[in-house]
């Protein structure tokens, strides 16, 4: 959902009809014409750090705001990021009800919001064997997760926690393997089931799918691509089209440069990049880099990964959130959107997962 395809409009209006709204932490100065007029063309990495921790505690502050008091308003920090600790800080400090955290293990999430115990902590992972390791070491810290999202490289979009590849369809990461491998360690550890929620994510579109995962023993899911579409998504109409209107055969998953699979819409950038690809990595070299900014603790074009992808991810993202099909890189999970091409509200996409009630349905009932 980064970078910043969902912010304060997207996730203050699913806070306000009382779920968890999401803000992505990555880069939001770009939402800010003032921040990106002091630090667009800037190489400077502390302005442009700065910058963005302003930018977060913004969006937060206006997420709360929309919100009006209900649901939640929680933030993505990817673990993988250079300024981790400042954006986890940052998010206590502005008032965020969670703290959401992917692309790596937050062993020291405890640590860094001891002062701030009021706040949920979530970490994403997509094994039961992650889980056990994590479980164990906050254990220690005398601390829980809030609730843990389990999210399934199989279908979910953007960077995906599989080591490689060949490990996206593995049978292991299958939910009700997942649930009920997750389910078994928290007895080993003596918590009891109901402990710790279970959140599941990648490919929910449907009431049906939503059902079918309470039913193996998930308490909620989570949605991404869903959400990022719809109208109050804080991307360009044109990030939205490009991915609703992107068919099967258009979803390809790559290595990218955080050395992790990846899962996106095959537009003309992504097409001629991955032409080059083994070019490109042949040739990888420690550069310097490009942005001024090293917003990844690993980055295969910056640090000469010759495994990982040779490209500014930060820079193609950014074309995306603009609308930029030809140059940007459009993140997407693998399966059919909800609404087909149709752009709906947050309310509708609500309804329909929760309750089964279709657009059509709601303007029938406004009708009468």
């Amino acid at each position: 959902m980064g970078v910043g395809v969902s912010a304060h409009k997207l996730a203050g209006s699913v806070a306000r009809l009382g779920a968890m709204g999401t803000i992505s932490s990555v880069d939001l100065r770009r939402h800010h014409a003032d921040l990106m007029q002091q630090t667009g063309k800037s190489r400077d990495k502390a302005a442009i750090d700065h910058a963005n921790l302003i930018a977060l505690d913004r969006e937060i502050k206006s997420a709360k705001q929309t919100a009006a008091g209900n649901g939640m308003v929680a933030v993505n920090i990817m673990r993988a990021v250079s300024e981790y600790a400042n954006y986890v800080r940052q998010a206590c400090i502005s008032g965020a009800d969670a703290i959401v955290v992917g692309a790596g293990l937050p062993l020291d999430l405890p640590d860094l919001t001891r002062d701030f115990e009021q706040i949920a902590l979530i970490p994403i992972l997509s094994d039961a064997r992650g889980i056990s390791l994590l479980l164990k070491k906050w254990m220690r810290k005398n601390r829980l997760p809030d609730a843990i999202v389990i999210e399934n490289p199989q279908y979910a979009a953007g960077h995906l926690g599989a080591a490689g590849l060949e490990e996206i369809n593995s049978p292991h990461f299958g939910f009700a393997i997942v649930l009920e491998q997750t389910i078994a360690v928290m007895k080993e550890l003596q918590l009891e089931p109901e402990a710790i929620p279970l959140i599941v994510a990648g490919g929910i579109n449907s009431h049906k799918k939503m059902h079918d995962m309470i039913s193996l023993g998930a308490n909620g899911v989570q949605l991404g691509t869903p959400f990022a579409v719809t109208a109050e998504g804080d991307a360009h109409p044109l990030f939205k089209k490009t991915l609703v209107d992107a068919q099967e055969e258009d979803i390809v998953t790559f290595m990218s440069v955080a050395g992790l699979p990846a899962r996106a819409v095959r537009t003309p950038w992504l097409e001629n990049y991955l032409r080059k690809e083994a070019k490109l990595q042949s040739k990888a070299g420690i550069k310097e880099c490009t942005v001024g900014f090293d917003c990844l603790q690993q980055c295969g074009l910056r640090d000469g990964l010759e495994k990982s992808g040779q490209f500014c991810i930060d820079t193609q993202l950014a074309f995306a959130l603009a609308g930029d099909v030809k140059r940007g890189l459009f993140f997407r999970g693998s399966e059919p959107l909800p609404f087909g091409n149709a752009i709906r509200s947050v309310k509708e996409l609500m309804d329909f997962i929760l309750n089964g009630i279709s657009p059509s349905a709601n303007a029938a009932a406004l009708s009468t």
